[in-house]
């Protein structure tokens, strides 16, 4: 009796042993998984809202109900206020987000610098293409301004910036296009656009043989040669949404060639597929890096979910971002049906801050006005 007792006694010992070990690495799992972003919610007692200030081109992607939903499992509410990346990175404000969201380096190394952040994630990123047609894509070909390349185009910027310069329209190097407008880039308002900044942020490499401006004389120069590019162009609204929405619905004679994120054409492949868009790359290039910098808990367990949530790295690939997760980008995109781009692309980084602002507002002085369309939105 004794003896069995006794071995009955071991025996519950042996499975309540047994119980702690399964919970302790029950508990260990769910801190690995959550410190990694992948999966559970970070925060108890519901959804944490989550203020952050962001470039507008990123609205589409936390209005997505997939995303929302993602991000409420991890007990996350993302409270959106969009703004322009050149705003965000002078904004006194900052800290009164959570989060702050900017579009471009340049712009996410001048908040870093001044605001010394809790936290810093790049979920994904997004190169600088262009939205145009075949007749457009066959006459710059034939100007040896474009070239097709494994089924990809790419266009000579430093040939482009010499067609530019000289006043051609599409009627003098397209029969089939026979438009009164120069040969010309839309972009949208470089006084308060993101992508227009990056744009200029190419053709001042270009202008500068090749370098980044790095002298007040390189900038002065680099100015006088690129300021046609965004002067000449008339009117230009404040979001590169405006641009690719007359491409789309206007069409070649309304846009035939517009400065875009890439993930703006992917995104509106993925919707709703257009085999007559094209979508061609600048060589070289730049990538818009979408970087998440916190001020609170709430601002890093985003950036850190969006990093490493493979759900939302997924999401981002639908919205046509390439995500910091590689692989999934063409992933998706093969599942979709939609012809993954170019994995490697001739890219070049951009000025720091200081710089890029002083090319923008020298070609902002060679407008009539230098203030941005009023209630124009930003991008």
């Amino acid at each position: 009796m004794e003896t069995s007792s006794g071995g009955s006694n071991r025996s519950g010992l042996g499975v309540g042993a047994v119980l702690i070990a399964v919970v302790l690495i029950g508990v260990i799992v769910a801190a690995v998984i959550l410190g990694r972003g992948g999966g559970g919610a970070p925060f108890a007692g519901g959804a944490k809202t989550v203020k952050v200030v962001m470039g507008s081109e990123k609205l589409p992607y936390f209005s997505d109900p997939a995303v929302i939903n993602r991000l409420d499992e991890l007990g996350l509410k993302v409270e959106a206020t969009p703004s322009g990346s050149r705003k965000i990175a002078t904004r006194a404000d900052l800290k009164n987000f959570d989060a702050a969201f900017p579009s471009s380096a340049t712009a996410a190394e001048k908040i870093a610098r001044e605001t010394q952040p809790q936290g810093t994630y790049t979920p994904f990123h997004s190169p600088m293409a262009i939205a145009t047609f075949e007749p457009i894509l066959s006459a710059l070909e034939r100007e040896q301004v474009a070239q097709q390349k494994g089924g990809v185009w790419y266009i000579n910027v430093e040939k482009y910036l010499e067609l530019a310069k000289s006043g051609k329209r599409w009627r003098d190097i397209a029969p089939d296009f026979p438009s009164p407008l120069t040969v010309q880039i839309s972009s949208t308002d470089i006084r308060s656009s993101n992508s227009a900044a990056m744009y200029l942020s190419i053709a001042a490499w270009v202008a500068n043989g090749g370098n980044v401006p790095a002298t007040d004389a390189e900038v002065e120069k680099v100015v006088q040669e690129v300021s046609p590019l965004f002067t000449h162009q008339g009117y230009t609204g404040g979001s590169s949404a405006g641009p690719f929405a007359e491409y789309l619905s206007q069409g070649i004679g309304a846009r035939p060639m517009v400065m875009i994120y890439e993930a703006q054409f992917i995104g509106q492949q993925l919707e709703a597929p257009n085999p007559t868009d094209m979508l061609a790359y600048l060589d070289p290039t730049m990538s818009s890096q979408h970087t998440v910098l916190s001020y609170t808990d709430e601002g890093s367990a985003l950036g850190d979910a969006l990093q490493h949530d493979p759900e939302l790295q997924k999401l981002a690939a639908r919205h046509g971002f390439r995500p910091n997760t590689p692989g999934i980008f063409n992933q998706e995109l093969q599942q979709a049906g939609v012809t993954p781009p170019p994995e490697f692309l001739p890219t070049v980084n951009p000025p720091d801050f200081e710089r890029l602002e002083q090319l923008i507002e020298g070609v902002a002085a060679q407008y009539n006005s230098t203030a941005p369309p009023e209630g124009a939105p930003e991008q």
